[in-house]
């Protein structure tokens, strides 16, 4: 059974930084594409970072590039997402989210081309 598990979340000052991990589990090999959105409430939910992990190319999103980057630990099973300069304004719930095949045609930040979700994790970054 495919399952993703975040960790790495909580509390920090404007200009900190945090590493989240999201370790996958199911797929039957690396070739699977991961993606981190972050929503609050009453708003979409946004797409922040994009990594197709069999070829490791990425994409981040405008709001977060330079700041945010995401990887792949292939040995651990986990995608990261290392959040750095963090601003008030990045305070949300993290989702890691994974499928194992994306069209060419797919924007990487459209959440319903994500079958695999974990629970979230909360970020919050004070002035």
């Amino acid at each position: 059974q495919l399952q993703l598990v975040e960790s790495g979340g909580g509390s920090v000052q404007a200009g900190g930084s945090l590493r989240l991990s999201c370790a996958v589990s199911g797929f039957t090999d690396n070739r699977y594409h991961s993606a981190w959105f972050r929503q609050v409430p009453g708003k979409e939910r946004e797409g922040v970072a994009y990594i197709n992990v069999g070829a490791g190319t990425t994409y981040v999103a405008d709001s977060v590039k330079g700041r945010f980057t995401i990887s792949q630990d292939n040995a651990k099973n986990t995608v990261y997402l290392q959040m750095n300069g963090l601003r008030p304004e990045d305070t949300a719930v993290y989702y890691c989210a994974a499928v194992s095949a994306l069209k060419a045609s797919n924007w990487v930040f459209n959440s319903r081309n994500y079958a695999y979700w974990g629970q979230g994790t909360q970020v919050t970054v004070s002035p």
